[in-house]
């Protein structure tokens, strides 16, 4: 069975109201929750970033679903800071969480002051995170010199069993190297050709666990006003890689995305009235080969979207399913 979950957007916000939003998701029948851990929003419009840590163990007390948190370690976070607040989240609440990890983004990692590698830097800079994350959970004393460095490391407070860590992939490549050093892939709506490529790389190379995808909608009573959602909070998304890893600040964003093409936009957001027309959208991505879609509404009105969810879209979609 398809576990149908809820994004929760740091980026369009408060915590407060964030959290609000996660109570309802589980009431209106969501599976479960994952959010994005961004110093920064992807444009200015969107004016929030919670630190998703805090709200983390917040989420979890406040439901009773399963949650998780994609993150960047290796800048801005050192990997044994990562590696503890992991073990304490899934000893407070096992069997509940869970982290993806990538290579990250220039917006969020930039205030560091360290220059901003290129991506074999960042995947190598990965790889061994992963590995020292990995070790600290098992209870290892963490010596590592290399991409990262790490002294003597240990994590004392840990959970019976360390949670799943995924990796996140937009590319077929990235999914691909990916494959044997994860335990699950994550990655983001795009052309469903895109998403087979992406799919396959991961699979064909060996890759295990389940394979997760986030998929961005705008939900609202007219066409017309579900696109308007889209250009006024989402046009972020039509900067694809590499230059949505390289920009540093919304400014960037909102200055490359300052007249969307309507048509582009559509591709990156699914603009639907209609909510079973919208569940037959994600179910197809779905059979793509996915064991999990999390479902992001790009307006900030997320509790109408969630009343609307729990009564129209969420039936519709474990119908198609």
């Amino acid at each position: 069975m398809v576990l149908v979950g809820f994004h929760a957007s740091h980026e369009q916000l408060p915590p407060s109201a964030l959290l609000r939003a996660v109570i309802s998701a589980e009431q209106a029948g969501f599976d479960g929750a994952m959010c994005s851990d961004h110093l920064q929003p992807w444009g200015v419009r969107q004016g929030e970033s919670g630190f998703a840590w805090s709200w983390l163990g917040a989420a979890l007390a406040s439901t009773s679903f399963s949650l998780g948190v994609v993150n960047a370690p290796g800048q801005r976070y050192h990997p044994v800071v990562i590696a503890q607040a992991i073990a304490t989240l899934e000893e407070m609440f096992p069997g509940r969480f869970w982290a993806t990890l990538g290579s990250g983004e220039a917006m969020n990692e930039h205030v560091t002051g360290d220059p901003w590698p290129p991506k074999d830097e960042r995947n190598t800079r990965l790889d061994e995170s992963l590995h020292v994350i990995r070790r600290l959970l098992g209870g290892d004393e963490v010596d590592h010199d290399g991409a990262v460095r790490v002294h003597r490391a240990r994590v004392w407070s840990r959970p019976a069993e360390a949670p799943p860590l995924l990796g996140a992939a937009v590319s077929a490549e990235t999914a691909g190297w990916l494959a044997g050093r994860v335990d699950g892939l994550t990655t983001v709506a795009q052309s469903p050709d895109a998403l087979r490529r992406v799919v396959d790389a991961y699979r064909s190379a060996g890759g295990e666990g389940p394979c997760v995808l986030q998929v961005h909608v705008s939900l609202a009573e007219t066409d017309a006003a579900a696109l308007a959602l889209a250009k006024d909070q989402w046009p972020n998304g039509l900067i694809g890689p590499p230059r949505a890893w390289d920009f540093e600040q919304p400014e960037d964003f909102d200055a490359a995305t300052a007249d969307p093409d309507e048509d582009e936009l559509r591709k990156a957001v699914l603009v639907d009235a209609d909510a079973g027309s919208l569940a037959q959208r994600v179910a197809e991505l779905v059979a793509i080969g996915f064991d999990r879609v999390y479902l992001h509404h790009v307006g900030k009105d997320q509790e109408t979207f969630l009343t609307r969810a729990g009564e129209e879209l969420l039936p519709a979609l474990r119908r198609s399913l």
